[in-house]
Parts: C-alpha cells; structure tokens; sequence
C-alpha cells in the first residue's frame, strides 16, 4: 500500500464522493478509483459500499479510515520534524466562531501576517460542533470556538481556554422599565436570534426550560449587528456579546437589559489537532492575540 492511496481514501470517506474526492486531490475520477481499488486489494477487504448513495465506508472501512487518519497526522508531523529550520510556509486552515472573527480575528491575524509572513491563512467561519468535527477529520488544522467552561474534548484534540465573554440580554431603548427582570417576563416581548446551532441560543432555551418556558422566537438571522439593528427597531429582545453591543452603529438606541435569573457567560477556546507539528508556533501567536483582545473587551466593559 501507498501513501497516496491512504490519501484518496480518507478523501473518499470524507466527501462521501469519489468526484468531489478527485477535485480535492486535483486528479480524475478514475485515478482515484484506481487508488482505492489497489488499497482494498493490498488489505484483502471492501473498505467502501459501492450501493449507498452517497458512498460510504463498511463498518471495516471507519476503522481503516480512523487508522489512516492516525497515518496521516504521524506523516505530517515527521514533514514538519525535518523542516525545522524553515520558516513557516504553506496555508493554515482555521475554522473561527462568526463572534470570535467579529471581536478578534482582525487584529490576530495581523500579528500571524506579522510574525509568520511566508504563512497563508484560509479562515472560514461556523458553528461550534461543525468546526470541531473538521478539526478531528482533518478538514482544519485548528478552530477558535465558543464552548461551555465544562466541554470535553476529543481525546485526537487539544485545546486551550483564552478567556470568558459574557452576552447581553438587549431591548429597544426605553421598551422595559429600567431595574432586574426575569427570563418570564421576557417572554412577552419575543426574541431574534441566529439560527439554530447556535451555542447562545441553545443556552436561552436551556434557561427556559427549566422554568417551563418555550423561546418565543419572532425572527432569526445570522450577524449580530443585522440583529442588534432589529432589536433596536422594536423587533423583539437580543442576545449579543457584550463587546459587539457597545461597538454597535445601533447603541445608542438600545437598552441592555439587567435579567436576575439569567446570567449567560461562554468560554472561548482554541482547538488543534494533537499532531498540529510546526504550525504550533502559529497557533500560539493567534491565541495570544485572541486572548488580549477578549481580555481588553473585559477591562473595557469594566471601565
């Protein structure tokens, strides 16, 4: 077997297609069936189900894939072992949670640009969980999430806490009397919202539950200031970081809202591949600026 047939098969699992596969890997389609065929062939075993659409792997197949994911990541960081003494090259996969990338991601990535030149970074933004799972998979080298203080890790990532960030329960301004309500007497009023997955969102309806309540959602949509906006016109109440509601084009018309049973703070973190080999250097300049950005938020809001 070849390193370059484990690599079609990982690419196979992964897309759950042998085309999308080909495109990753910039060959045709029949090259990489030929690989695949050849890999099954070398292990005596069907690694693929060839009558699912779309395809995926037999039950032998995921415990392949999860070998040659192991493979994969050893061959990585022994390419990386040996150039040591390069500077960093290449690209950087970062997946980021859209609030992390409004809050911090400007200013860290200058100073990745800053310290590491010869460095490409490829950011896209998500959910938490999604993000993760790439990580794991191998999509991303790392992620910059927002997780519960409590979350554990995948035993294949590590991960360090960067700092809090505590969200704000908003209102249009002069829409509640000015002292502590509760999350009942919210209700009344609706809420907007991102979509669901989000983790801000998920903790809201957590809180309501306990109490018996269902969200009473009036409208949902990605991007906190679109939503402070709405919130703003009267829309119903937000739920926002902190940060992003005093830097808000719409602060001056909004209200942030003292809730007594309701005290929403999240964690952020930055998560690796445990076999991350070089790109660790890059890594630690991106989470020390993440985490004075967050901790100047904090100062900021104490101020």
């Amino acid at each position: 077997m070849k390193l370059d047939e484990i690599e079609a098969f990982v690419a196979v699992v992964r897309s759950e297609s042998l085309s999308q596969a080909a495109e990753a890997l910039e060959l045709t389609q029949p090259a990489v069936t030929r690989r695949i065929q050849n890999f099954e062939e070398a292990l005596g075993v069907a690694l693929l189900d060839r009558n699912t659409k779309p395809l995926r792997a037999t039950p032998m197949g995921r415990t392949v894939y999860e070998q040659c994911r192991a493979i994969q990541r050893e061959v990585d960081a022994l390419r990386q072992l040996v150039n040591d003494g390069a500077p960093l090259a290449g690209v950087l996969r970062l997946g980021v949670a859209q609030t992390v990338a409004d809050i911090a991601m400007l200013d860290a990535l200058q100073a990745l640009r800053a310290a590491h030149p010869e460095l490409q970074a490829r950011v896209s933004t998500g959910w938490g969980a999604p993000l993760l799972q790439k990580v794991e998979d191998g999509e991303l080298d790392a992620a910059v999430v927002l997780l519960p203080a409590n979350r554990a890790l995948p035993e294949t990532l590590a991960g360090e806490m960067l700092g809090t960030l505590k969200l704000a329960v908003v209102a249009q301004k002069g829409l509640l009397k000015r002292r502590a309500h509760t999350l009942a007497e919210c209700q009344a009023y609706g809420w907007v919202l991102n979509p669901d997955g989000c983790g801000f969102r998920a903790g809201l309806q957590h809180a309501l539950a306990a109490q018996g309540h269902s969200l009473r959602l009036n409208l949902e949509t990605l991007g906190a200031e679109l939503q402070l906006g709405l919130v703003a016109d009267g829309v119903g109440l937000g739920l926002v970081p902190q940060p992003l509601v005093t830097a808000s084009a719409h602060a001056d018309r909004l209200d942030v809202v003292q809730i007594a049973d309701f005290k929403p703070e999240i964690a952020v973190w930055i998560v690796r591949s445990r076999a991350i080999g070089r790109m660790e250097s890059a890594l630690a300049v991106l989470a020390q600026s993440i985490a004075r950005r967050f901790k100047a938020a904090r100062i900021a809001k104490a101020a």
